[in-house]
């Protein structure tokens, strides 16, 4: 049987490993694989095949979508008409909103990267059946993200 444990790269991950050997689990039992960090920057613009669930245009299409209207209603006392105005002031709303929410977003991804994340290190341990709660013990008192169980009797 084996056990995966996700933790954090702390002080809990090399107690989790002492008392895993203290429990009778061999050093050739225990597998631990550090995850890299991600070193490149979130891109701004989605591309067709991947978004991120932030979109530039929303804020942008609000505040088009009041400008234009009320620049057709102004535009109706003032010298160049309604149509011109209206879309003079759909061009603003839209540079505006487009703009805040860029501005947001680029604050939002600095506070994102100045945070320091730890670093994820995934445990694998082989044991036999018999030690799958002394092992699930030990992992979620040493403060494991997640456990998850994986039964080899199928495989060969």
């Amino acid at each position: 049987m084996y056990i995966i444990a996700s933790f954090e790269q702390s002080v809990f991950l090399e107690l989790a490993i002492s008392s895993l050997e203290q429990g009778g689990i061999q050093k050739n039992q225990i597998l631990a694989v550090p995850l890299d960090k991600r070193t490149e920057e979130r891109k701004l613009f989605d591309t067709i095949h991947q978004a991120d669930g932030f979109s530039l245009f929303d804020v942008a299409a609000v505040l088009g979508t009041c400008g234009m209207l009320l620049g057709a209603i102004y535009g109706m006392v003032l010298k160049w008409g309604p149509i011109l105005w209206g879309l003079i002031g759909l061009a603003a709303g839209l540079l505006l909103g487009f703009l805040l929410k860029l501005v947001f977003v680029k604050k939002q991804n600095n506070k994102m990267t100045k945070q320091s994340i730890a670093t994820e290190v995934f445990l694998l341990i082989h044991c036999a059946n018999d030690q799958r709660k002394l092992v699930e013990g030990i992992l979620w008192d040493n403060m494991a993200i997640g456990v998850a169980k994986l039964k080899t009797e199928g495989f060969q």
